[in-house]
């Protein structure tokens, strides 16, 4: 199996945009980051599409443009924090390319988000203390589904070197 479909997932703030930007420029490919297609799609954010159309709604349409991602040959995408938890997406992203879950700390994405509240409406009126609670609780929502990755990096992995060393084992 070649790294030439690549999908992260993790927490919010555990930097899938920013890696996938990265990982894009080593393998010479696009990346894309799914909610931002999403907002594209709907020119509404993610906010205002959980507000006017409720979280079925964000699924299903998360689902399907993940599922446009079927024809293309070679990229890295940066899914959603919820993407692997729905419509059996996490199976899907596993037959098309490899799935790494960047395994960040708690009070590594508390520290990112208190700076970033703003751009995200699920924790903008919270406390560090109700992130952090947030947060722990998402991730044992979210841990069957995370744990099925080809790869786990944890915070000490999470770097440069840890992801192109994963990359390089996967190419072709």
């Amino acid at each position: 199996m070649a790294a030439e479909k690549i999908f992260l997932i993790g927490m919010m703030g555990s930097g899938k945009t920013f890696w996938t930007k990265k990982i894009a420029k080593w393998i010479k490919s696009a990346g894309y980051d799914l909610d931002d297609l999403i907002e594209m799609t709907e020119e509404k954010t993610i906010s205002e599409i959980f507000e006017e159309d409720g979280e079925d709604y964000f699924r299903k349409l998360e689902a399907k443009i993940l599922r446009w991602f079927t024809e293309k040959k070679k990229y890295v995408l940066a899914a959603g924090g919820g993407t692997p938890c729905y419509h059996e997406n996490m199976n899907w992203m596993k037959k098309e390319g490899i799935v790494i879950w960047l395994d960040e700390s708690v009070e590594i994405l508390v520290q990112r988000l208190a700076l970033e509240k703003a751009h995200r409406p699920l924790i903008a009126h919270l406390s560090n203390e109700e992130i952090a609670l947030f947060l722990q609780q998402k991730l044992v929502e979210r841990h069957a589904y995370y744990q099925q990755a080809n790869y786990r990096l944890t915070s000490d992995q999470i770097s440069e070197s840890g992801l192109k060393k994963l990359i390089l084992k996967h190419a072709s």
